[in-house]
């Protein structure tokens, strides 16, 4: 059983790269620094104007954005879609969860850089702020579902809730989920939360 409790506007992620500073600097060189092009909905996010090549066992994926600021680990996040076109097969993973993925070879205007690891389809996730999680009685990584309306409404199970105080209220899927579901950035979902929510969450 479970309650239509809020609405959340979707931010729909393509794929991207996530950088770490010494692999920026191999890619673009060492003066080079990230130029902004539009801030993202999460506060501190950016899409940035720099994009890499992405190159897998059986194929490649060009102009790659990168999504700022510079990280602290490398991480580039596909769809289901982009896998098989670069012969992957990256886990379903909560950001910064890599270990066991597998890697790709990065290209830029100056270097590469090869990955033995850091390539997901990221699990699907909703930005949530800390007092929204109180107000409805979720905290990190507690699990819940998502109700979309329309011509192929659905609704998106194991949805993981991500709460920080620096956090906007956003639910993200990748461009595969978008379309099965005919969803557009900034249309509205339904959250529903299962009576027994603080029970349902994912370890770690």
């Amino acid at each position: 059983m479970a309650d239509v409790l809020l609405e959340a506007p979707v931010g729909i992620s393509g794929r991207h790269v996530h950088l770490s500073a010494e692999h920026f600097a191999q890619l673009f060189g060492p003066e080079a620094q990230l130029t902004k092009v539009k801030d993202l909905r999460q506060p501190g996010e950016f899409a940035a104007k720099e994009s890499v090549t992405v190159v897998g066992p059986k194929g490649v994926l060009e102009n790659v954005r990168i999504v700022g600021p510079i990280r602290k680990y490398t991480q580039v996040e596909i769809s289901r879609s982009d896998s098989f076109k670069l012969g992957l097969n990256p886990p379903v993973r909560y950001s910064g969860d890599l270990e066991g993925s597998p890697g790709c070879v990065l290209v830029g205007p100056v270097g590469a850089v090869i990955l033995d690891k850091g390539v997901i389809i990221a699990l699907r996730h909703i930005h949530m702020h800390t007092n929204d999680a109180m107000r409805y009685g979720l905290k990190d990584k507690s699990l819940v579902s998502i109700y979309t309306n329309g011509e192929r409404g659905l609704i998106f199970q194991n949805v993981l809730v991500r709460v920080s105080p620096n956090f906007r209220l956003e639910f993200h899927i990748d461009t595969d989920e978008a379309n099965a579901a005919l969803l557009q950035n900034n249309m509205y979902v339904q959250v529903l939360v299962p009576t027994n929510a603080a029970a349902l969450s994912m370890a770690g």
